[in-house]
């Protein structure tokens, strides 16, 4: 079941539907489509499923940083950008072994990957 709240010309979009235990509430204007809306959030939670293996909430929480990466090499200015699950975790990969590079690069401890020393 797919609830709308209308402010104007943007619609709330809810749905009660649980994607790997996680909820989604998305903005769009009142002329976008309802199920390629729907179509983006199973998308999305498929990429960072496959990312993160079986995704949770704390993933994101402690992630989320690679959520926000995934989400934009998912979506640009609110269209689709990449549609190819395998393109996008190609992306990701390429990004995680640059960090990897330049971690090993500054001497940085591997358990430390934000660049603190403690």
């Amino acid at each position: 079941m797919i609830h709308h709240r209308s402010l104007n010309e943007i619609v709330i979009f809810y749905t009660p539907i649980r994607y790997a235990s996680l909820f989604f509430v998305v903005g769009i204007s009142a002329d976008d489509n309802e199920l390629i809306t729907l179509e983006i959030i199973h998308r999305y939670v498929e990429v960072l499923d496959r990312y993160f293996g079986n995704v949770c909430e704390l993933d994101l929480i402690f992630n989320f940083q690679k959520a926000y990466f995934i989400l934009d090499e998912l979506i640009i200015a609110g269209e689709m950008q990449e549609s190819s699950k395998k393109s996008i975790l190609r992306v990701v990969s390429a990004q995680d072994q640059l960090e990897d590079n330049e971690i090993t690069e500054k001497g940085w401890p591997e358990n430390n990957r934000i660049g603190l020393r403690g």
